[in-house]
């Protein structure tokens, strides 16, 4: 099967596995999914989406941990990005994420010591790995086992 085919069969696979779990949700089974290139995003629409988001986007990163499993069940050892996402969810986070590493960032910087953040999920360390790695002023790693396991950044010495 081409890469087009697999994707589509993962597009189809992923867009009925969250209207499946979304089936108690009052956003009716309007999910959207679609595709560009290798990744491929289901987002839920509607008013009453918060219970599939779950309390600390617990519920949907379980959906969207479900989902990378449907893609690498057709499709092993390919390069598909799977993402689930409801009511803006993933981009109001990654606003919020932005906000904490640039002010632990900052106060790293100033007070020439690390800083602590609060316990993340593994996708939301990654997240801010990733951001602050472009800064270059500070340096990030991990600490801690789940679920307490936190992101440290620490000031780089010039």
């Amino acid at each position: 099967m081409s890469d087009d085919g697999i994707g589509e069969r993962i597009a189809i696979e992923v867009g009925a596995l969250v209207g499946r779990v979304a089936l108690g949700v009052d956003a009716g089974d309007d999910v959207e999914v679609t595709r560009k290139g290798n990744r491929i995003t289901a987002t839920l629409h509607g008013e009453g989406v918060a219970p599939f988001i779950g309390r600390h986007g617990q519920v949907i990163d379980a959906v969207q941990h479900l989902a990378t499993r449907v893609a690498a069940k057709h499709a092993p050892g390919g390069d598909w990005v799977v993402t689930v996402d409801a009511g803006d969810y993933r981009s109001r986070r990654a606003t919020i994420l932005d906000r904490i590493a640039d002010e632990a960032a900052d106060r790293a910087v100033a007070g020439g010591e690390a800083v602590a953040l609060d316990p993340m999920t593994a996708s939301e360390r990654r997240y801010v790995h990733e951001q602050l790695r472009e800064r270059g002023d500070v340096g990030t790693h991990s600490e801690g086992d789940e679920p307490e396991r936190h992101l440290v950044v620490t000031p780089k010495r010039a």
